[in-house]
């Protein structure tokens, strides 16, 4: 007998679908080519280079992973504004998940409209007017002078430290809505599991966008 899925069902299940994939890439991606800032600006130059030699890139991003994040950003405010929160009444952890989940989310919409528009095709009034992307050669130097703002840097920290978290606990949510971590023992493993790859992720990011300030980044102080 065929089973009829709701389109609320198909709609979610896109939704955890579309988070996972476009978000985890846009994250790892950029995450690594950040990265190569850890060794010089020639180093992470040659990397954006790299990436924006990729044939069609701009049809890639377009298909591959703004649209994808188009559908998750606007599918989760409608699933904020239908939320009701009741972290008050039952103040258990994965309640309070559920809230964070919801509000990194919104900080995301925000976030990453500013940083594609920013860094992707300068076009923030007052700040960065060139594309790292069509400014390869001097896609180091732009980023850093950005950087070097304390407040476009706080912007940054923040939403890096969002970014982490809605990945890593919108991994974990899709391993138990797709039945992929069944009973209490494997969602509790997949739980702890998905809090380290975020402190990792998160490290990451962050030693990552201090290299622009600071050569080597944070750990080479300590090395």
């Amino acid at each position: 007998m065929a089973i009829r899925l709701s389109r609320t069902f198909i709609l979610r299940k896109l939704h955890q679908l579309s988070g996972i994939m476009p978000l985890g890439i846009f994250l790892l991606e950029h995450f690594y080519t950040n990265s190569k800032a850890l060794t010089g600006a020639a180093d992470f130059n040659s990397a954006v280079k790299d990436l924006q030699s990729i044939p069609y890139i701009l049809f890639v991003e377009i298909g591959g992973i703004f649209i994808p994040l188009i559908y998750h950003a606007v599918y989760g405010l409608v699933i904020t504004v239908e939320a009701r929160p009741n972290n008050l009444y039952y103040p258990y952890s994965r309640n309070w998940f559920y809230t964070i989940q919801r509000v990194t989310g919104i900080i995301l919409f925000f976030f990453i409209t500013f940083h594609v528009l920013n860094f992707r095709f300068g076009m923030i009034p007052g700040l960065n007017t060139l594309s790292v992307a069509h400014h390869p050669d001097q896609s180091f130097d732009i980023v850093s002078r950005e950087f070097h703002n304390v407040w476009i840097f706080i912007v940054y920290v923040i939403g890096i430290t969002a970014t982490v978290w809605h990945l890593a606990n919108g991994i974990w949510l899709f391993l138990v809505d797709w039945g992929i971590a069944i009973g209490e023992r494997a969602q509790r493993l997949t739980g702890y599991a998905c809090i380290a790859v975020g402190v990792f992720l998160l490290a990451v990011g962050i030693n990552a966008a201090v290299a622009f300030i600071h050569p080597g980044g944070l750990l080479s102080r300590f090395m």
